[in-house]
């Protein structure tokens, strides 16, 4: 019988869309993904935020978040993230003061200052947004107010509360791919999740500057840090390596402009590539790792210490919703992570 890893796995979904399939196909196995993590023992099903894209369905990870938390018991659920610069702190605040509300102690609020899309889209999406840094920082702490109902002298929330008044707060996330928002959080007191997933560089010296730098909030008294990564894991290296091809390929397309959906292995064996094109295409394969059970435990307990951190969260696209199924499955076999208990009957 297996040990269980001390190492937690979590779930970052971007609800891919797949050749040949639709959006709304895409958001059914997302939520059939977070049933199936809940059952498999991962500790938090966090959803992102893509904007103008054929390849990504998840726009709203609040509204998603919802159906997910009715659709499970006890997973967390959260967002992977909410891209503050789009909104207002008092509405990002009252959206997820109500699915605490509904669902306390499961909420988790990912926050992140990336567009999540184009610059056109990110404008249209809040045509006030000067992409500053300073904008961002002062959202942050204001957002933090709204969610604690502190308010400081000479601030808005003095005067404005955010609804609904409940006991419990969801837990706040700063997600970051470059190590910048790794100083907010420990400056505000945050947790923080570092993105491997889109920048395989500067990660673990991005979380132990965060713990370095980290002030205790009421919030959280100590740091808490984690990282995302895809994770592609099959029966077989030789299946790994057609789900490694497939992903590699396609977010090298996606940084060329070609914004289209998953694509199957059939089409990526023989694509012909530019030069700097695989040159990009090896750079991808360092945002994820692959392999069998075995080979996939051991680079990711390998990350987890040169991170410092233990928590991963898995993020896995591949054309055949299966075979994401499977790598999941696999992943969980192999941490020994121990199956959600049976709820009881009423």
């Amino acid at each position: 019988m297996k040990t269980p890893s001390s190492i937690r796995l979590s779930v970052l979904d971007q609800s891919p869309v797949r050749q040949g399939g639709t959006a709304r196909q895409a958001l059914l196995e997302t939520v059939q993904l977070a049933q199936h993590a809940e059952a498999l023992g991962y500790t938090r099903f966090w959803v992102s935020e893509h904007h103008n894209s054929e390849s990504l369905a998840g726009t709203t990870p609040e509204v998603l978040m919802a159906h997910l938390a009715g659709q499970t018991k006890h997973i967390r659920i959260g967002s992977g993230g909410v891209m503050l610069p789009h909104y207002s702190a008092l509405k990002v605040a009252e959206n997820f003061r109500l699915l605490e509300g509904l669902f306390p102690n499961r909420i988790d609020l990912g926050i992140g200052r990336a567009p999540g899309a184009d610059r056109l889209t990110a404008q249209v999406l809040n045509p006030s947004n000067q992409f500053s840094e300073q904008d961002f920082i002062e959202q942050l702490m204001d957002l933090d107010r709204y969610l604690t109902d502190r308010a400081d002298p000479e601030t808005i929330q003095t005067k404005i509360k955010a609804a609904p008044l409940i006991d419990t707060v969801p837990e706040l996330w700063l997600l970051s791919s470059s190590g910048q928002s790794g100083l907010f959080a420990a400056y505000l007191g945050m947790a923080f999740t570092f993105a491997h997933f889109i920048n395989p560089h500067g990660g673990p010296e991005a979380v132990q500057q965060y713990r370095e730098k980290f002030r205790p909030s009421l919030r959280l008294p100590k740091p808490a840090a984690s990282m995302a990564i895809f994770v592609l894991c099959a029966d077989t290296e030789e299946k790994a390596q057609e789900l490694e091809d497939t992903l590699a390929l396609q977010m090298t397309l996606l940084e060329t402009g070609m914004r289209g959906p998953t694509p199957p292995y059939a089409t990526v064996r023989d694509y012909p590539l530019a030069p700097a094109q695989r040159a990009r295409l090896e750079y991808n394969r360092q945002r994820m790792v692959s392999g069998t059970p075995l080979q996939v435990k051991m680079q990711l307990e390998k990350l987890a210490a040169e991170y410092g951190v233990d928590e991963i969260m898995a993020v896995t696209i591949t054309y055949d919703f299966q075979d994401r199924l499977r790598s999941y499955e696999l992943l969980a076999e192999a941490f020994a992570l121990q199956p959600a208990a049976a709820p009881a009957l009423v």
